[in-house]
């Protein structure tokens, strides 16, 4: 087969078979990003164990402002360049698709040094600006991440706009990997340095350590991309000498241009939420000192408790849920551009409908289960079950919101996502800035406050979507139904939960014969009130075997 033969073109699109090439690239994609969010989920544990509340909340609050930079220089890059560069190579133009990829490095290097500096320089600031000055060390430690993050994205892009995600999956789990381990490595052998110290500050020494671990990790993820990137110039050289563009001159500032404005919208998006962390970062800090007359340090211990036990656990099943449900994004976005109505609105029920098929009993379980969950995950630091007890629901309304965006994205409606978030946010802030300063509320009014938010955002996320697509959303069976098997199963998860540890007194045994018997009750009682359908069980894991238990066929 001549390269004139294999590559790729218009024809392409009209290919039966490109949109299930799409499904699984992103479904490789999807399935990486739960098994990295889970290894980020595990490494906490021992990490929150070692440097307790108050140093996850100093680990939180640096984190926080490296978030900001990191979207800014980075965010949306990914997604802008795979775009550019798949136009092109879809046309053959294959010295410009790399052109692109050439500028994208540049602009990437420009953004994440800039930001590098400010942190590195403006840490001290940001710091004392979030009331927290432990956390200055944290903020250093990070700085060098936002560039290395910035350049991988670009090679992330690079890969993905030539309909291959699978360097962007093994990077990501590999980085995730080396993160884990040398975040907990480094947390403890700064301990072990600073605590020979007399007077040394240990706990913001240890945080320090676990934020080193990210920028280890995100080196070794970047030299795993370089090594890929290394192996697939021969491919390159072959595609380029294909190229049909001649000596065409190439339009670098274009160029630039348009990966500033594909990119622009994904970054105010997303920085408009990061915004909205460092606003409540500040006002939980400052208002617990202020107005609940608290001191630093409990402060500091209770934001640690918000981040690192409330938002961990509570993040987790919406990224499991919303990874199965983005697997039918790219359905919606073929669908709709192929003009086939009636399919675009039945994949954009079957997103939604698998985002909340998972979020709806995760929030119920998380909220019964809360305190018998916190003991075993941290069981030298237990606290927070009111935080969990309370704040679960906002699992529901975050899957919402984000497998909504995730389909107005994919079928071009890009600022409908941008006008939610900041609705949200301006709901957050003053519910979360009056309840901050009650002290018999405190930390739970920026649990309150998130709720808000994002069940906001999520309203006019969802009405967006119906006005634009004309979608009809069957509420019925994307809400309702899950929500009456889930109470149901709630009730199942803490009588049994209360007979096995009445009768055997071991948490974790008591909380897997719940949470076993809890999953068996939910989705009986969905197929039984007919909120199932086989292909929604067919998404998961092993999911034809038990299609056939539930459906018996």
């Amino acid at each position: 087969m001549t390269m004139r033969e294999r590559r790729p073109g218009p024809a392409e699109k009209r290919n039966p078979s490109a949109p299930s090439s799409y499904i699984k690239q992103a479904s490789l994609l999807a399935g990486a990003g739960i098994l990295v969010r889970i290894i980020g989920f595990l490494y906490r544990l021992p990490l929150t164990n070692m440097i307790g509340n108050e140093g996850m909340g100093i680990y939180a609050i640096g984190y926080n402002v490296y978030n900001f930079f990191l979207i800014l220089s980075s965010a949306g890059l990914p997604a802008a360049i795979s775009k550019l560069v798949a136009e092109r190579f879809s046309l053959g133009h294959y010295r410009e698709g790399r052109q692109v990829f050439r500028v994208a490095l540049i602009l990437a290097w420009c953004g994440g040094l800039a930001c590098c500096v400010a942190l590195g320089f403006g840490a001290d600031f940001f710091a004392e600006t979030l009331g927290s000055p432990r956390s200055s060390l944290t903020i250093i430690t990070l700085a060098p991440t936002t560039l290395i993050v910035a350049i991988a994205a670009v090679f992330r892009g690079y890969f993905q706009g030539q309909q291959n995600t699978a360097p962007s999956a093994i990077s990501q789990v590999l980085e995730q990997i080396v993160n884990a381990v040398g975040s907990v490595a480094l947390a403890w052998q700064l301990m072990l340095i600073t605590g020979a110290t007399p007077g040394a500050d240990v706990i913001a020494a240890g945080a320090a350590g676990g934020t080193l671990g990210t920028g280890v990790g995100a080196a070794f993820g970047l030299a795993v991309l370089i090594w890929i990137y290394i192996l697939f110039r021969p491919r390159e050289r072959e595609l380029l000498a294909a190229d049909t563009t001649g000596t065409r001159p190439f339009n670098s500032a274009g160029i630039a241009l348009r990966i500033v404005r594909t990119a622009a919208p994904i970054i105010i998006g997303t920085a408009i939420f990061s915004i909205a962390n460092l606003i409540d970062t500040f006002m939980t800090t400052n208002r617990l000192v202020d107005g609940a007359g608290m001191s630093e340090a409990e402060a500091t211990a209770l934001f640690g408790i918000l981040n690192g036990k409330y938002v961990t656990l509570t993040t987790l099943p919406i990224t499991i849920s919303t990874s199965f449900a983005s697997a039918a994004i790219p359905g919606v976005s073929a669908s709709v551009a192929q003009g086939r109505t009636k399919e675009a609105h039945r994949r954009i029920n079957t997103a939604i409908r698998m985002a909340m098929l998972l979020s709806v009993p995760a929030a119920v379980g998380l909220g019964v289960l809360a305190e018998p969950i916190l003991s075993l995950l941290f069981p030298k630091y237990p606290e927070g079950a009111d935080l969990l007890r309370i704040g679960s629901v906002s699992v529901v309304f975050l899957a919402l919101t984000q497998i909504s965006t995730g389909v107005l994205q994919g079928v071009g409606r890009l600022r409908g996502p941008v006008v939610g978030a900041a609705i949200g946010v301006l709901v957050k802030i003053p519910i979360s800035w009056l309840l901050l300063g009650i002290p018999q509320v405190n930390i739970i009014g920026a649990v309150i406050g998130t709720i808000a938010c994002y069940m906001a955002a999520a309203a006019f996320d969802v009405a967006y979507l119906i006005r634009t697509t004309h979608a009809r959303i069957d509420f019925m069976k994307i809400l309702v139904k899950p929500a009456i098997a889930s109470v149901v199963m709630g009730m199942a998860c803490f009588v049994s939960y209360f007979l096995v540890q009445t009768a055997l007194g071991i948490n974790a045994l008591s909380i897997a014969v719940s949470v076993t018997l809890g999953v068996a009750v939910y989705f009986a009682f969905m197929a039984l009130l007919g909120g199932l359908e086989r292909e929604d069980v067919a998404r998961f894991p092993f999911g034809d075997r038990i299609a056939r238990a539930i459906f018996r066929k």
